[in-house]
């Protein structure tokens, strides 16, 4: 590469606090003075932020130009880099913004997590546990047993294999891709109330996906048979790698205000994925409100 061309360097600060419309009038402003045209190519070295911010600016630039992801963290790895889910949010609110455009490639070298802390691998972590809950019973009780880094090369592959099969069926969420959200629709809110509330600390991605996943296997166990103990497995093991959070009632009511902006509404009602048992989701699920303050009294529970 370097034999052909010299690359420009843009940076951006991290963190989901950067990932806005300002930061994309920055990087589309900087690929302006630069001469950027179609024919260029947007590299996106960086975590889930970066790529989901830089996937979008590619996608809007001059209508569109080519860009390769290269994720530096688990979570990136694993989920944000993979499937084609471009965009920003809009102030705390998750991914409001944005296009479905597939990169030209992604390249995961996992020599990069060498460089991360052990909360943004726990935080990758997360999404890889949804896979196995959405997708594969038997990945699920390989991942609850395995010590993730032990792996992690295979591991990563069977996740991205994963969410590859789930995308390639449906690439712009109309239908099956939905099931990828199973954790998000009260993750996503939790996420964007503990961005936005300078009295608590902000909850990495999967920290606020592992509270959403199980809050949303109660309310599976609730509406759609799957079992006590499978709900008891999953509280289990995500209480076993994520520490339990303390939501006050009045977190609570700001939270489910939230749920209103959830990119899986229609029509005014509130779409909910949830598991019929583990690895059987179902899609566009609706819940009775006096449900979630049962919900989070038993994540509540010891």
């Amino acid at each position: 590469l370097y034999d052909d061309f010299e690359p420009e360097i843009i940076e951006i600060e991290s963190g989901e606090i950067k990932k806005n419309i300002a930061t994309c009038i920055h990087v589309w402003e900087t690929l302006s003075a630069l001469g950027a045209d179609r024919k260029s190519l947007l590299i996106n070295l960086g975590g889930g932020v970066l790529t989901d911010l830089g996937g979008f600016v590619a996608s809007t630039f001059k209508r569109g130009i080519h860009f390769v992801n290269v994720p530096t963290t688990l979570l990136s790895m694993v989920d944000a880099s993979v499937g084609g889910k471009t965009g920003v949010d809009l102030g705390s609110l998750k991914n409001q913004i944005g296009v479905i455009n597939q990169p030209e490639m992604v390249l995961i070298m996992s020599d990069f997590l060498k460089t991360l802390e052990e909360r943004q691998i726990q935080s990758g972590f997360a999404e890889m546990l949804k896979h196995g809950l959405i997708q594969s019973k038997s990945y699920w009780e390989v991942l609850k047993e395995t010590s993730v880094m032990a792996q992690i090369d295979e591991l990563i592959y069977e996740s991205v294999v994963i969410k590859n099969n789930v995308v390639l069926q449906d690439p712009t969420e109309q239908n099956t891709r939905k099931i990828l959200n199973f954790g998000h629709t009260l993750g996503h809110a939790i996420e964007s109330y503990f961005l936005d509330n300078r009295a608590n600390q902000p909850l990495l991605h999967g920290e606020a996906i592992a509270i959403g996943m199980i809050l949303e296997a109660y309310l599976s166990k609730e509406l759609t048979g799957l079992s006590e103990e499978e709900l008891v497995d999953i509280k289990t093991t995500f209480l076993k790698h994520y520490e339990k959070i303390e939501i006050s009632d009045e977190d609570i009511k700001d939270i489910l205000s939230l749920l209103k902006f959830d990119k899986k509404n229609a029509h005014g009602k509130i779409n909910f994925v949830l598991l019929q048992s583990i690895g059987k989701p179902i899609i566009d699920v609706n819940v009775d409100d006096d449900l979630y303050a049962r919900a989070f009294a038993y994540y509540a529970k010891n």
